[in-house]
């Protein structure tokens, strides 16, 4: 069975940073597409940003560059989100998935098969 496993999320002041970790278990990630998606309170599940880890290529929602870098540690079969320059609207919970080997990550929630518990951040303004 596949497990996606988020954490590092918390509370913290706009402008601050986090850090969150998704840990995948249960099969050989090496290859797969991982994407990081957030949901606030009454709105969609939005795109954040993934990797393709069999060859490095990134993504980010335009909201996001500049500020989220997102890396991967094939070692620990773990991909990282490092947050930083915190907006309140950025406030949601944080959740980790996985897709498919592709060379572009998706940006599409649909695609992504395997899902993980989702780990809440919030910014205080």
């Amino acid at each position: 069975q596949v497990q996606l496993v988020e954490s590092g999320g918390g509370l913290v002041q706009a402008g601050g940073s986090l850090r969150l970790s998704c840990a995948a278990s249960g099969r050989t990630f090496s290859s797969y597409t991982m994407g990081w998606f957030r949901q606030a309170p009454g709105k969609e599940r939005e795109f954040v940003s993934a990797i393709s880890r069999s060859v490095g290529t990134t993504r980010y929602a335009d909201s996001v560059k500049g500020r989220f870098t997102i890396s991967q540690d094939n070692a620990k079969n773990t991909v990282s989100l490092q947050m930083n320059s915190l907006k309140p609207e950025g406030a949601a919970v944080y959740y980790c998935a996985a897709d498919q080997p592709r060379y572009y990550p998706s940006s599409k929630a649909s695609d992504y098969d395997y899902w993980g518990q989702g780990t809440q951040v919030t910014v205080s303004s």
